[in-house]
């Protein structure tokens, strides 16, 4: 599962845990029966947690995104961190990159299963 993690500003240690347990416990893999009927502990597969600052971009106006709603960078990697931790209390193996740095992330997405989960 490659999860792209955006923190806003109001988001708090309570979204983190909230956002963990719902990536954790969400039925979107197939069972024997080819029904989405698994999460991520049953099937005991693996998360890549990538920090996405632009997801929360402010694209409402002109053609330039703002990124005034994302959280400052360090509150946004202590809830990041935050996250990771309640995936590993839950049961799943979190992968990581560096937070804040520029990665090349490359999505080979087997299935038409594309979520947006937010806590608010």
């Amino acid at each position: 599962m490659l999860i792209l993690l955006g923190v806003a500003v109001p988001d708090d240690e309570g979204d983190a845990k909230y956002l963990a347990s719902r990536s954790a416990s969400l039925r979107i893999f197939e069972d024997d029966d080819g029904k989405m009927n698994l999460s991520i502990v049953d099937t005991g597969g693996e998360v890549l947690v990538v920090s996405q600052f632009t997801l929360v971009a402010e694209t409402g106006k002109g053609n330039r995104p703002g990124f005034g709603s994302a959280a400052p960078p360090e509150r946004a990697e202590r809830l990041y961190e935050r996250f990771i931790q309640e995936l590993e209390d839950l049961g799943v193996t979190p992968k990581t990159g560096v937070f804040g740095a520029d990665m090349a992330v490359t999505l080979c997405n087997d299935g038409p299963v594309t979520i947006l989960l937010e806590s608010k």
